[in-house]
């Protein structure tokens, strides 16, 4: 596994970890790789300092009292979510059920429907759908009130 230092064209900085550098370019390349804050595919990778290792360091940790043979050590379990973070995604998953219980989709006709809705053509009730980047910044430039839906981690694989 390696981690990148990941920044997408809206200079939004993040971390991924990937199964290797090719994984990466690979996943990039194919548009998977997308900006946690706007979506955005257009990712690259980031400038970051390197992990290095210091033999003074070595020095000053102390070696461990008794090593156990290889067969009776227990592997220890590798947490990739923490409990905060599993928490935190619990939340947005109770939420993101919730918008989707009290919402109409409308689909790909969202940007005219939340359009007509602010304008008074259309009767008002909640919706959802798909905007592009651009057509969102047009319609809450023109005041029309839109807020994403958060995907939940496993949407993106």
């Amino acid at each position: 596994m390696i981690r990148y230092a990941l920044v997408c064209d809206e200079a939004h900085e993040f971390e991924s970890w990937f199964s290797s550098a090719s994984g990466f370019d690979e996943q990039a390349r194919r548009g998977f790789v997308t900006c946690p804050h706007c979506n955005s595919p257009r990712v690259t990778k980031a400038i970051m300092a390197p992990n290095v290792a210091r033999r003074d360091r070595d020095e000053a940790t102390p070696a461990p009292a008794a090593v156990q043979p290889a067969q009776e050590q227990q592997p220890q379990d590798m947490l990739l979510v923490d409990s905060k973070m599993a928490e935190v995604r619990a939340m947005v998953r109770a939420l993101r059920e919730k918008i989707m219980e009290h919402t109409t989709d409308v689909g790909a006709a969202f940007p005219e429907e939340a359009r007509k809705i602010h304008d008074g053509d259309a009767e008002a009730r909640p919706i959802r759908g798909q905007a592009s980047f651009e057509e969102a910044r047009a319609l809450i430039e023109d005041g029309v009130e839109i807020m994403p839906i958060p995907l939940l981690p496993e949407e993106r694989n």
